[in-house]
């Protein structure tokens, strides 16, 4: 059972209901309650399973308390488990998630599915009542109530081998090969011969031994004339000797020219009680079908209306610009790449205020400017932004030589990021973002401190919108929906509260529909102090670029400009949904679990900006880190408008 993929499980009360009734019916009235308890308990085990090893904990611990199982609805569900996990690990260019397992389940279940034997044959919760098919070595040691052999009658032999195959007079039997062939130079051929057949044929005896001691009650045999007839093992042991006669078995016996011999020596047999003798006559040839005119054939006319609304999306998209048409100015539809750089961050530097931004008749600068970026000489674009959030994701940030770690793993993300850069450069950079404070919202904790036990690396998602994992169902939910949500939940001067005042100013991205699946995924979710925090890695270059005298520094990443930054990106509405992709998978995972109590908030990390443990820290936030705290009731509002639930329904 290990490996079984997961099918949609979770802890709905209806799930357990029908859970409890399946088992109430096989007769397990006593101790459903009990089982039903049980599976929730191991659902809801764990905060960090996955889901694969949740459907094998609640599997396995039926089977464990139910006494041998609980009939075919168990037996189905291996099935289906087993169907799944071999679909997922066969997927081209990945792994399937979730979503996309269940929709290859549903086009499996429909009419027009092809069928497979092997796949969609239903299987038996015991197999003691079924016909088995086996070979006489796959039988041994095993008994069965019925035993049918056809074929033992029918033994071909060779006349000559092309290797012989025998073993050596003596105590020692030495297994040996003749590999001289029937030649001059070979006097022992012939013997060699003669010893392969003699065992060949004294094997065919024994495996006639074990096919007809398998019965428990019957075993039921033919006999039949054939070129093959002499040889095998079962003619010779009813035509090789006379009955009561001396127990000898022939290599090879003559077949009787005709019914009368066979019969009357089969008789004989009959009469000292060795079996029932029965005439196996023929069946009767059916008939064939008579012939009939083939039907019409003609070319399928498409009837119904392909659903346009209907999609798999991404934050990305839903904040790609759109013409008046609502085509994405970026491009149609094409394939997805097998490896793709990140498609959040610019490829050039952003517009930034001056590097040293003084208050108006004061010579005082803003905190910052006297702490260099550990990042200002390395080069800026999607491709290098992808190559540090690989090393990020598979680095250890608590081995003892974190220098060395980062550096090995930044030699093999280069494979798949090659960028034009100093190694050990970038590793420096890094030692010192993994050694920079986090915020109030980590208590300050950093990256270092906080191990692989405690984060979730690449949380990949697929979350329904507005129903769309049920057919039938149909949202009129649409994202501009989030606009009054943000104004009534964040306060005036939030940053994500701005993303408002962007889908007011551009209908195009405010008309779209929330219906299908939005898929992505967060680069980190991170436990400190019995919170979780979503962490998304930024790359940007923020300050003044190119200038000598303006190098890259902390004061472009103080708080302020951060959130000035996040103003002029797409970044609120991805921090929005994270946060709402976070809270749905802490809600199925987390035991008791609370948004106010377990939630932490969101950070993004802008690397360039943070610059180890002397990280400027302004009004008690620190350099390269934006923190935002979203309200508990605006997660469950968007949650809800994402699933379907129209703003102002009773």
């Amino acid at each position: 059972m290990t490996g079984v993929t997961r099918i949609g499980v979770s802890l709905e009360p209806d799930l357990l209901e029908a859970f409890d009734e399946s088992i109430t019916k096989k007769g397990y009235v006593s101790r459903s309650e009990a089982i039903r308890d049980l599976v929730r308990d191991s659902l809801a085990e764990s905060e960090w399973k996955n889901d694969e090893e949740y459907m094998v904990g609640v599997i396995v611990t039926v089977y464990d308390h139910t006494a041998g199982g609980v009939g075919e609805k168990l037996t189905d569900l291996q099935h289906v488990g087993e169907l799944l996990h071999e679909t997922s690990q066969q997927a081209s260019g990945g792994r399937l998630g979730l979503a996309s397992l269940i929709e290859w389940l549903r086009a499996q279940m429909a009419d027009d599915a092809p069928l497979v034997s092997g796949s969609r044959s239903r299987r038996l919760d015991s197999d003691a009542a079924a016909v088995q098919l086996v070979t006489i070595h796959a039988s041994k040691g095993l008994q069965y109530p019925i035993v049918y052999c056809p074929a033992l009658f029918d033994r071909w032999v060779s006349t000559t081998p092309t290797i012989p195959l025998f073993h050596e007079e003596g105590e020692e039997r030495l297994r040996c090969r003749d590999v001289g062939g029937d030649h001059p130079a070979n006097p022992g051929w012939d013997e060699s011969v003669a010893r392969h057949k003699a065992e060949d044929a004294g094997e065919a005896l024994r495996l006639l031994y074990v096919a007809v001691t398998r019965a428990q009650s019957q075993v039921v045999l033919w006999w039949s004339p054939s070129n093959n007839t002499g040889n095998s093992a079962l003619h010779r042991l009813l035509f090789g000797r006379e009955p009561g006669g001396e127990a000898r078995v022939p290599d090879s016996v003559p077949v009787p020219r005709n019914d009368a011999e066979a019969t009357a020596r089969l008789q004989q047999w009959a009469e000292r009680g060795a079996f029932t003798l029965e005439v196996a006559d023929h069946a009767a040839v059916a008939p064939a079908p008579p012939a009939t005119d083939p039907p019409h054939l003609s070319i399928r006319a498409l009837e119904r209306t392909i659903d346009t609304t209907w999609r798999r999306t991404s934050y990305t998209s839903l904040s790609t610009p759109r013409d008046p048409e609502g085509h994405e100015l970026t491009g149609g539809v094409g394939s997805e790449p097998e490896v793709a750089p990140r498609d959040d961050e610019p490829d050039t530097p952003q517009p930034a205020a001056a590097a040293e931004p003084a208050l108006p008749g004061l010579a005082t600068v803003i905190p910052g400017t006297d702490a260099p970026s550990p990042m200002a000489d390395l080069p800026v674009g999607a491709t290098f932004g992808s190559l540090v959030h690989g090393v990020l994701e598979h680095a250890d940030p608590q081995a003892p030589d974190l220098h060395a770690e980062l550096l090995e793993h930044i030699h093999e993300q280069l494979v798949w990021w090659p960028v034009d850069l100093d190694p050990v450069e970038l590793a420096a950079a890094l030692v010192a973002v993994c050694d920079s404070p986090l915020g109030p919202l980590a208590g300050d904790a950093t990256l270092r401190q906080i191990g692989r036990g405690d984060r979730l690396c690449e949380l990949d998602f697929e979350l329904p919108l507005g129903g769309g994992d049920l057919r039938g169902r149909h949202s009129r939910a649409q994202l501009g929906d989030l606009a009054p949500l943000l104004r009534e939940h964040l306060p005036p001067g939030d940053a994500v509260r701005a993303w408002a005042d962007v889908l007011d100013a551009q209908p195009a991205l405010a008309e779209q529909d929330l219906r299908g699946y939005l898929t992505g995924s967060v680069d980190v979710v991170l436990r400190t102090g019995g919170r979780y925090l979503v962490v998304d890695y930024k790359t940007n270059w923020l300050g003044p670029f190119g200038d000598p005298e303006q190098p890259l520094t902390a004061a472009s990443y103080r708080p302020e400009a951060l959130v000035d930054a996040m103003g002029h990106s797409s970044y609120p509405l991805q921090a929005l949904l994270y946060a709402v992709v976070a809270h749905r998978f802490l809600r199925w995972r987390v035991r008791d679990y609370s948004p106010r109590r377990h939630l932490g908030g969101v950070l993004y990390l802008y690397v360039r900006g943070m610059c180890g443990p002397d990280t400027p820290v302004i009004d008690g936030h620190p350099c390269g880190v934006f923190s935002w705290k979203p309200p508990v009731p605006l997660v469950e509002a968007v949650s809800d408008l994402l699933d379907g639930a129209e703003r102002g329904a009773a």
